[in-house]
C-alpha cells in the first residue's frame, strides 16, 4: 500500500516528521522508495536539474507526465506527488481539473501539487472535489519567478507574512492535504505550522515544519548551484567526474576492457569462421 495524505496527517498528529525528496526517473525512484522515503515529488524543478531549462516556466504537461510515469512505475510504497506545471492551473478551472486528472488517470500519481495562494484556492477546491488529492505551495513559488524578480525569500514584511498565513488557511479550508512552504522566514513557517491541522513541508523554511523536501540532485552534489537551504549529503558529481576520467584514461591506454570483461567462444567455432572466410575470398579471386 502506498502512503496517503491521511497518513501524512496522522504523522503530524504523532509529531513524526515527514521526509520528502524529488524524483524524476525510474532508477532514482526505486532507490528512494527502497530507502523508505514516504513521499516522492516529481517537481517541475526537473526543468532545471534534468532538462537544462533556465527556470520552471518552460516545463510542459507532456514532460511532467512523462517523468511522473517513470517514477510511478519504479516505486511501490511512496506517495507520488506531481507538480502541476506553469499555466496548467490558470487558464480555467475546468482545464485545471482535466490537467490534474491526467496525472492521476494517465500517469498513476497519487496527488498533484498546485502553486499559489488566493488565485488558486477555488481551483484547488474544485480539484479536490473531483477526487484528486492536492498539495499546496506557498512562499517562493518558482512558476512566478518572473513576477517575483528572481529567487528571493518571501514573507519578510508584516503584510506579506500575513498574506501567506491567510493563503495557507484558505488552502486548508479548500481541502488540500499538505502544503509546501518555500523560502520563508523560519518564525513565519513555525506560526503557519502551528495554525494548520494539515502538515507543512518546508524547503528553506526552517526546522519547525512538519516535514522537509529537497531536490535530490542538490543533496547528492549533482547540481551546479546550491541554495542556502541545501545540505550536501554526498558529492556524487565529483565521484562521477572522477569515474569518467578514469574510464577515459583506461580506454585510451588499452587497459579496458580486459579478458575479465570479455566473452569467450569455442576455438573450433572461430577456426570454422576463418576457414569459411578464406574460402569466400578464394572464390571471389577466382571470378
Amino acid at each position: 500500500m502506498r502512503v496517503t495524505g491521511a497518513d501524512l496527517k496522522e504523522m503530524k498528529g504523532r509529531g513524526e516528521l515527514v521526509p520528502v525528496l524529488t524524483a524524476y526517473d525510474a532508477p532514482t525512484a526505486r532507490i528512494l522508495d527502497d530507502a523508505g522515503i514516504p513521499v516522492l515529488l516529481v517537481g517541475d524543478s526537473l526543468g532545471m536539474v534534468v532538462l537544462g531549462y533556465e527556470n520552471t516556466t518552460r516545463v510542459s504537461m507532456e514532460e511532467m507526465l512523462h517523468h511522473t510515469k517513470a517514477v510511478v512505475r519504479a516505486s511501490r510504497t511512496a506517495m507520488v506527488v506531481a507538480d502541476m506545471p506553469f499555466l496548467s492551473t490558470t487558464v480555467s478551472v475546468e482545464q485545471s481539473i482535466e490537467n490534474a486528472a491526467r496525472f492521476i488517470r494517465d500517469a498513476g500519481a497519487q496527488a498533484v501539487k498546485v502553486e499559489g495562494g488566493e488565485r488558486v484556492v477555488e481551483t484547488a477546491r474544485r480539484i479536490v472535489d473531483a477526487g484528486i488529492p492536492v498539495m499546496g505551495h506557498l512562499g517562493l513559488t518558482p512558476q512566478q519567478v518572473l513576477n517575483l524578480g528572481g529567487y528571493k525569500v518571501q514573507g519578510r514584511s508584516g503584510e506579506a507574512a500575513e498574506q501567506i498565513l491567510k493563503d495557507a488557511l484558505a488552502l486548508e479550508r479548500a481541502g488540500i492535504f499538505s502544503i509546501v512552504l518555500e523560502c520563508i522566514p523560519a518564525p513565519l513557517a513555525k506560526l503557519i505550522t502551528k495554525s494548520l491541522a494539515i502538515p507543512t513541508i518546508g524547503i528553506g523554511a526552517g526546522p519547525d515544519c512538519d516535514g522537509q523536501v529537497q531536490v535530490i540532485h542538490d543533496i547528492l552534489g549533482l547540481s551546479d548551484f546550491f541554495p542556502k537551504h541545501v545540505k550536501l549529503y554526498a558529492r556524487l558529481g565529483d565521484a562521477i567526474k572522477q569515474a569518467a576520467k578514469s574510464y577515459q584514461e583506461e580506454v585510451k591506454n588499452g587497459q579496458f576492457p580486459t579478458e575479465a570483461h570479455s566473452f569467450t567462444m569455442d576455438e573450433s567455432v572461430i577456426r570454422y569462421v576463418e576457414d569459411q572466410l578464406a574460402k569466400d575470398r578464394q572464390r571471389t579471386s577466382d571470378r
